[in-house]
């Protein structure tokens, strides 16, 4: 197992790829044989804990999650779903909304309002993740993205593996990790700028691998047969003078 850093969130919810259940559930989805895509005959939730509503009506384990639903998690919940060739985790108490793209099965944008999801994303269409402080433009890649209300909507998004355009406010950089790249959308300036750095929290590489797979994809160290440092840098190799993107910004 390896290591984690949690910011107000519990080691449980963290640890969900160990559940008994979801194991049955990952090896039903990849008994059906969809080769990592999602059919549209096929239901394309994996897991659903407790209560999970879309478009404000509750979901069933049979159902699907299309292109432009609204998620909403309660507390103790979960849901876990595949659409095209990417796969999520909402986690507790989170709502989003999937917004569509090109064609009623490509995702445009993911717009986290409250909470946490963790995602892979396949290679594809121009994809973004918004939330009231960064904008996160996805090419394909595994991200974890969080919104913090206790810090006044305070946002955080890591780049797990791959390459991300951030943006928040008038600062923007190119995040290009080889292993968890993290960030901070700031509420208010800090030194000047609202992109900041940050650590490496409240997700797991073992999340990562388990989506990665369900969507028949393998994270960047599961490729490399290696793992880098987790401080939040995104390098595979720890060398000195090795600068965060968001340290290079201008002030």
């Amino acid at each position: 197992m390896g290591q984690h850093q949690l910011q107000g969130r519990s080691e449980s919810e963290l640890l969900w790829f160990q559940r008994r259940d979801f194991l049955k559930a990952a090896a039903a989805w990849s008994a059906l044989g969809t080769g990592g895509t999602w059919a549209q005959s096929a239901g394309n939730v994996v897991q659903l804990t407790g209560d999970v509503l879309v478009n404000g009506v509750p979901l069933l384990s049979q159902q699907n999650v299309q292109t432009g639903d609204q998620i909403r998690t309660g507390p103790g919940s979960t849901l876990i779903f595949v659409l095209g060739t990417s796969s999520f985790h909402v986690r507790q108490n989170s709502m989003m909304t999937v917004e569509r793209g090109a064609s009623l099965f490509a995702i445009g944008m993911l717009r986290l309002i409250t909470g946490a999801v963790v995602s892979v994303f396949g290679r594809g269409r121009y994809r973004q993740i918004v939330t009231p402080t960064i904008t996160a433009g996805i090419r394909g890649t595994g991200i974890y993205t969080e919104i913090f209300a206790s810090q006044g909507g305070r946002s955080y998004v890591c780049n797990c593996y791959g390459t991300v355009d951030l943006a928040a406010g008038a600062d923007a950089a190119l995040s290009q990790a080889e292993y968890h790249q993290s960030f901070w959308g700031e509420v208010e300036p800090k030194n000047g700028r609202l992109l900041t750095p940050a650590k490496a929290i409240n997700h797991t590489d073992e999340e990562l691998e388990y989506l990665a797979a369900l969507v028949n994809q393998r994270t960047a160290w599961q490729i490399a047969g290696r793992k880098g440092v987790k401080d939040g840098k995104g390098y595979m190799d720890d060398k000195p003078g090795q600068m965060h993107p968001a340290e290079m910004l201008p002030q």
